[in-house]
């Protein structure tokens, strides 16, 4: 008898579980809020961005200038006025001008965001060699006997210690520096592809 409610309640429970496993199932096959949400964020990445219009794509205003015409050869010079045509450059040459210079100006900017980026990385490895040097010596230092006499140990490390401290103060202010959402990481280079 005993054996007979054991393999009853057995039953009851595959039963239970066969009915719950479909309904378990179909609910997998929904798609999760975060896959519709990365799937949202990477069609709004597909889109072409929309260009923005700022100071540095407009033609520079020319305010306080007068614009000078000069005579063409359809109309006549005013007497007393001779025709000259170097006092002004041609609407043309201020065009061509203006994206020169945003070109060499972005390429500037473009430097010196690298030789930031670049003057980061190097801090970052300083910070990294000298708070390896500091492990170093405190281990050093606590592993002597009779470490409380050791003033001149205690004096170096306290050396080190500022001196880390102050190179983590020039890397914050380096970082300070560098314009949002940008990275001083170095580059990925991508993995050789086996042979």
């Amino acid at each position: 008898m005993r054996h007979a409610n054991t393999i009853g309640v057995f039953l009851m429970l595959l039963g239970t579980f066969l009915c719950a496993a479909p309904a378990s199932l179909a609910q997998n096959d929904q798609p999760s809020v975060a896959e519709a949400a990365r799937k949202a964020r990477q069609q709004k990445k597909s889109e072409k961005p929309i260009p923005v219009i700022t100071n540095d794509t407009l033609e520079p205003p020319t305010a306080g200038k007068p614009e000078v015409t000069t005579p063409t050869a359809t109309e006549p010079a005013m007497p007393g006025e001779t025709a000259s045509t170097s006092e002004t450059p041609a609407p043309d040459a201020k065009a061509a001008a203006a994206p020169a210079e945003n070109a060499n100006k972005k390429e500037e900017e473009q430097k010196a965001l690298e030789a930031l980026k670049q003057q980061i990385r190097e801090m970052k490895k300083e910070v990294d060699l000298a708070q390896r040097a500091l492990a170093l010596a405190n281990e050093g230092y606590y592993s002597q006997p009779d470490f409380a006499k050791d003033t001149d140990g205690k004096a170096k490390l306290d050396a080190m210690m500022n001196e880390l401290t102050q190179k983590k103060d020039e890397l914050t202010q380096l970082l300070a520096k560098l314009p949002a959402g940008e990275s001083a990481d170095e580059p990925k280079q991508p993995a050789p592809q086996p042979q």
